[in-house]
């Protein structure tokens, strides 16, 4: 008998005949004799519906009250799944975020999980009953509802595995496991069997929309092993326990996956991209000390992400130019912040330009193999795609490109790196 918590995204609960189908999901794998959590996100557009309810009730919202409202999409579908399970014979029922509770500290809206009481839920657990738990939901230490930002419910069922010491944690999305690259993009992308966190950590940094961040390092510090899988499965389907996704697990684990020969080692993991990055470049920047910190503290302080920066060699009257990128939502604040600062930080221009991609490959087979960089600028070379910045870390190289040869770029570095499988389609 396993403990298991199942996390089912917006798509998968969008609407009672999927809700039916995630309920026969978790049936199957309950009557197995495992005891099982779910957590479930909102319906599908559900939660961006509410918060337009909340910018026309009041454009300056109560961050507090915000939290009330928009958590409630996560409340409907953990009744109605608990419900739906209770119609197939079931023992389910509902717990809130109040109701466990999921503690959560930092602001409304972007709240984070400190803890979570799990002695009455595990109780109820060991009695056959199924949870069904709302993600995204906390309480504040003042006894308010709280919010973890999107893509929350990930990070909520990380939270509950660690917090019920979970065999694992399977993640049901509208994929089927973590491939080499968006297959939309490359019909020869091929499923992994398995991907360590920190490489997880690094696609879903860069653009990979499998899982979110937050999530994924959360399951790397409480050493959650988590399974990435479909939902959009016939009712007379494998269940997970025989048919798995992809694990996401730790780099112990690869070493014994890699050992016993289940799957071949890579030197690079995957192939991903990011449309909404925004370049900003800032000319004649004064070459002296401190002028750079004088650009990015306003940055940071107003919590603008930077990613990618590239300062020029000085010029001979003492100036540069400093070239980075910020999100591409965030490229009108950043621009705002700077030109209020123009005078503080001495620059000439700011030049802008939101038709850029970030192609990055990722792999820790890096670590310890030189020359994946060289194989990445060669094959884009090759094609006359020119690289506008490059950053890097132990287990990833990123570029900049323009937007539009974004997916030219992609299909080049699968088949450059040898990623391309053999039995798929052209």
């Amino acid at each position: 008998m396993a403990r298991i918590v199942m996390k089912f995204g917006g798509t998968s609960m969008a609407g009672t005949e999927r809700i039916r189908r995630v309920a026969n999901i978790v049936r199957k794998q309950a009557a197995g004799g495992d005891e099982v959590a779910v957590v479930v996100s909102a319906m599908a557009g559900e939660t961006d519906r509410l918060v337009n309810f909340c910018r026309e009730a009041n454009a300056l919202y109560d961050p507090a009250e915000y939290d009330v409202v928009v958590a409630s999409g996560e409340q409907v579908t953990s009744g109605l799944l608990a419900l739906t399970l209770q119609s197939l014979g079931c023992k389910a029922r509902s717990w809130l975020g109040w109701q466990l509770p999921v503690h959560t500290v930092e602001a409304h809206a972007k709240a984070r999980i400190e803890d979570i009481e799990n002695d009455a839920l595990l109780e109820s657990m060991r009695g056959g009953t199924i949870a069904v738990i709302p993600g995204f939901q906390g309480l504040s230490d003042d006894g308010r509802i709280t919010t973890l930002g999107r893509g929350g419910s990930d990070t909520s069922a990380v939270a509950v595995a660690a917090a019920i010491d979970a065999d694992r944690c399977d993640i049901y999305t509208d994929v089927d496991g973590v491939y080499t690259t968006d297959p939309r993009i490359v019909a020869r992308a091929r499923k992994q069997k398995a991907v360590t966190y920190e490489e997880m950590l690094e696609l879903a940094s860069v653009g990979a929309k499998v899982l979110q961040t937050r999530s994924v390092g959360l399951a790397m510090k409480e050493g959650v092993r988590v399974q990435v899988l479909s939902s959009f499965v016939d009712d007379d389907a494998t269940p997970a326990d025989d048919l798995p996704g992809t694990m996401i697990v730790s780099e112990e684990e690869m070493d014994r996956i890699l050992e016993e020969g289940d799957m071949e080692r890579q030197l690079v993991t995957g192939i991903a991209h990011d449309k909404n990055e925004a370049k900003i470049i800032l000319t004649r920047v004064p070459d002296k000390p401190g002028a750079v910190a004088h650009i990015f503290e306003p940055l940071a302080a107003a919590s603008i992400n930077v990613d990618m920066i590239i300062q020029n060699v000085g010029r001979d009257k003492g100036e540069t130019d400093v070239t980075f990128t910020v999100p591409q939502a965030d490229l009108a604040r950043a621009q705002a912040l700077l030109e209020d600062r123009r005078e503080e930080i001495g620059f000439n221009r700011i030049i802008t330009d939101s038709q850029i991609a970030k192609i990055s490959v990722v792999g820790v087979g890096m670590k310890s193999h030189a020359g994946v960089a060289s194989t990445m600028f060669r094959a884009l070379s090759d094609r006359g795609i020119n690289i506008q910045a490059i950053s890097t870390s132990e287990i990833k190289v990123s570029v900049m490109i323009d937007e539009d040869e974004t997916e030219l770029a992609v299909r080049v570095l699968h088949t450059a790196y040898g990623l391309d499988a053999e039995d798929a389609a052209a």
